[in-house]
C-alpha cells in the first residue's frame, strides 16, 4: 500500500553532510513510523534511526547520535535523514521503511525503499 522512494545518496568527503529524502505514496504516511537502516557489505543491517508516525519521538543509534537527525514532514508525504560529520565508517546503502508499530526491529517494518548508496571518502 505504501511506496517508499529514497534519493540524495552519492560521495562526500569525511567530514562532509549528506541529506537523504524518503518520498511516501499515498494519503496515510503519517500513520506509520519510519526507520532508516544502512548495511555495508559482508555485515548485518543495522539500525540507523527511527521516528514515530506524529514525529514526537525519535531514537538514534549510538553510532551516529549527535551527527544524524531523522525528522519527517507528512505534509509533503517525506521522511528525512540529515547526515552531518559523516566519516568512512559511516559508508553503506541506506534504506528506509515505515511501520505501523514503533520499533528499531527491520523484521517489524512492512514496506521498505529501494537503498542508496552513500560513500564517505577518507
Amino acid at each position: 500500500q505504501v511506496q517508499l522512494v529514497e534519493s540524495g545518496g552519492g560521495w562526500v568527503q569525511a567530514g562532509g553532510s549528506l541529506r537523504l529524502s524518503c518520498a511516501a505514496s499515498g494519503r496515510t504516511f503519517s500513520s506509520y513510523a519510519m526507520g532508516w537502516f544502512r548495511q555495508a557489505p559482508g555485515k548485518e543491517r543495522e539500525f540507523v534511526a527511527r521516528i514515530s508516525w506524529s514525529g514526537g519521538s525519535t531514537y538514534h543509534a549510538d553510532s551516529v547520535k549527535g551527527r544524524f537527525t531523522i525528522s519527517r514532514d507528512n505534509a509533503k508525504n517525506t521522511g528525512y535523514l540529515q547526515m552531518n560529520s559523516l566519516k568512512p565508517e559511516d559508508t553503506a546503502v541506506y534504506y528506509c521503511a515505515a511501520t505501523r508499530i514503533p520499533t528499531v526491529r527491520a523484521m517489524d517494518y512492512d514496506y521498505w525503499g529501494q537503498g542508496t548508496q552513500v560513500t564517505v571518502s577518507s
